[in-house]
């Protein structure tokens, strides 16, 4: 009996298969080690905005899922590390930008209220 080249073409599937699945199985990610240094960075950030004063929750649940990303990666976990630690970047830079937000709208009502006296040395009318 001849092989018919249909025969061969699925013996020749087969065996490239076998190899690329093994490879894909293999192959994997680099450890997280830049997600958790940005993640650490950008806690670092919010530290500095003053977001333990202004932005408390957000900055405490960024340095909760930093604690939890680096415990992750301690035990092999690094999908759930890096998920964690992109969670904690992104809390920080919260904690930042409502930090900022606190911090601006303050100065502005101490402006409106240094306009409002200088307004009223001069004798001028509020224009609301």
């Amino acid at each position: 009996m001849r092989t018919s080249f249909a025969h061969f073409r699925w013996r020749l599937h087969g065996a490239c298969l076998v190899p690329a699945l093994a490879l894909a199985g293999c192959a994997s990610l680099p450890p997280p080690t830049a997600e958790l240094s940005a993640a650490q960075q950008a806690v670092a950030r919010a530290d500095a905005a003053d977001a333990q004063q202004y932005a408390v929750d957000d900055l405490e649940r960024a340095r909760t899922a930093l604690s939890r990303a680096q415990a992750a990666m301690a035990v092999g976990k690094e999908r759930d590390a890096r998920a964690l630690a992109a969670l904690s970047e992104a809390s920080a830079d919260l904690a930042s930008a409502r930090s900022e937000q606190a911090q601006a709208e303050a100065t502005l009502l101490q402006r409106r209220s240094e306009v409002a006296a200088l307004r009223q040395r001069l004798g001028m009318e509020d224009p609301r």
